[in-house]
């Protein structure tokens, strides 16, 4: 298998009517033509595996899970913080500056936590939109309380608004989108929201 039938389904995935799902939506029809396999292989951890063979799962999971993908934390940030709040993270840059395939227009990849885990606040110039495969996680906007998303549910993120993300009992995995003003360099991490943001 190839990353160009990935590509097309995730194609399909993006049918919001919004800009950053367009565009990602063109990126990734440009891209699967230069589309290669992956190189590298880590397993995904049985946590991971076990929500994306469940019954609610996107369809593309098991397409995911085949694939000899390299899973590994998000490099995001060289803060301590933010690395010591990532060892519970699975992520894999399919497009974009550090992508599979190389993008300087939008970073999509696969991104998934393990159970009872909690990415803290931050920021970032790019919009972004993450959209639900399996699982289920709290998705926390601005002042919002933290809400339950589930599989084909999505949370979206403007330009520069704090967001988070905290897991239950069971992991996720999900696609996200950056668009816009994709570098890292203004990307911010600013830790645990407070105890009484957490109910939801």
């Amino acid at each position: 298998m190839t990353l160009e039938i990935l590509f097309d389904g995730l194609c399909d995935l993006l049918i919001g009517d919004t800009s950053i799902e367009r565009h990602a939506k063109a990126e990734l029809q440009r891209a699967k033509a230069d589309a290669l396999p992956p190189q590298k292989h880590t397993t995904l951890a049985a946590p991971f595996l076990e929500v994306m063979a469940q019954q609610n799962a996107h369809p593309l999971c098991p397409l995911i899970s085949s694939l000899p993908f390299h899973w590994a934390p998000p490099q995001t940030s060289s803060d301590p913080l933010y690395q010591n709040h990532s060892h519970f993270k699975a992520h894999v840059e399919l497009l974009g500056p550090n992508g599979l395939v190389a993008s300087s227009k939008v970073r999509i990849g696969l991104y998934g936590m393990l159970p009872n885990y909690e990415y803290g606040l931050r920021t970032h110039p790019a919009e972004e939109i993450y959209i639900m495969l399996a699982g289920s996680a709290f998705w926390k906007v601005a002042d919002s309380p933290y809400q339950q998303l589930f599989p084909r549910e999505r949370s979206h993120h403007q330009s520069m608004v704090p967001h988070s993300t905290r897991t239950g009992e069971e992991a996720f995995m999900s696609v996200y989108v950056w668009d816009g003003d994709i570098a890292t360099d203004e990307y911010k991490y600013f830790g645990l929201p407070d105890d009484e943001d957490k109910a939801g």
